[in-house]
Parts: C-alpha cells; sequence; structure tokens
C-alpha cells in the first residue's frame, strides 16, 4: 500500500507535516519531562516507530499524516502550493535514526541517551512545527546538491 499523495501532482500538503511535527514535539516534551526513565525510553521508542511509518510510507502515511487529513485538512483552504514528499520523508529517517539510538542506549547501556535524544529530536520538530524549516528537508537538498554533476563551464 503506497502512501497517500495529491492524485494531480503527486505533492503534499506543507502544513500536514508541520502537523506531524507539532504533535512529535509535544510527545519529545514528555519525553524531556520523563528523563532517563524506563518510561522516558518506551515512549522515545513509540515515537522512533511512528518515524518509521513516516521514514517507510513518507510524513503523509503516519498516524499524525493521518489525524491531519481526517480531522484537520478538511477544515482548510486548499494549500497555495503542494511540496515534494522526498525531504520530509528523509526528515522522517533522520528522525528515526536520533530517536531510535536513543532509545536503544537509553534502555540498554546510557539512560542519558534517552533525554540527549529527545532534545535534538525536540530541536528540529519544533522549528518545524513552530516556523516550517525543516531540518531534515534542509539536509536532503544539501545532500542532492553534493550528487548533482557541477556544472560544465
Amino acid at each position: 500500500m503506497s502512501a497517500p499523495t495529491s492524485p494531480a501532482t503527486g505533492g503534499i500538503d506543507p502544513r500536514g507535516p508541520r502537523f506531524g511535527a507539532g504533535v512529535t514535539a509535544v510527545l519529545l516534551a514528555v519525553v524531556l519531562l520523563l528523563g532517563a526513565t524506563t518510561a522516558g525510553g518506551a515512549l522515545l521508542a513509540v515515537i522512533a516507530a511512528l518515524f518509521a511509518l513516516g521514514a517507510a510510507r513518507g510524513a503523509q502515511g503516519t498516524v499524525q499524516g493521518l489525524v491531519f487529513r481526517t480531522f484537520v485538512r478538511p477544515r482548510l483552504a486548499p494549500p497555495a502550493e503542494l511540496e515534494d514528499p522526498a525531504p520530509p520523508r528523509f526528515a522522517q529517517t533522520v528522525g528515526l535514526v536520533i530517536t531510535g539510538l536513543g532509545a536503544l542506549l537509553g534502555l540498554t547501556v546510557a539512560p542519558v541517551a534517552i533525554p540527549v535524544a529527545a532534545a535534538i529530536a525536540l530541536v528540529a520538530a519544533f522549528l518545524n512545527a513552530a516556523f516550517g524549516f525543516c531540518l531534515g528537508c534542509e539536509i536532503y537538498v544539501r545532500l542532492v546538491r553534493l550528487r548533482a554533476p557541477a556544472p560544465v563551464a
């Protein structure tokens, strides 16, 4: 089953990933409140699983994306423009790596990894939710530019 996108262009509503980032930021703040505990590590593992969905299906294929499409998007005007789903999907992968490593390390050998990973991911999620600045998307764009062949002079 493929992730839902706009049928006309394959683009996604940019407000969806921002909404998802807001939900993720709240969950990550709770992890910080729980600290280096088993409960904090378990919640961080749940967040990593949500990022895994986003990495596999795109940001619009996450639980947050479903909530956005079902309850929020119908109440909004159409977006001014759609965005390429690849950068947000890459950002989901970056979030998965950070939170997954934090949960794994935190629940096994280094409990301090739980709040450290949560704090790093929280900064990125907050920037996206509050300002529309997606760190993972920016990394994606830079990597694509590095891979592109240099123009012939």
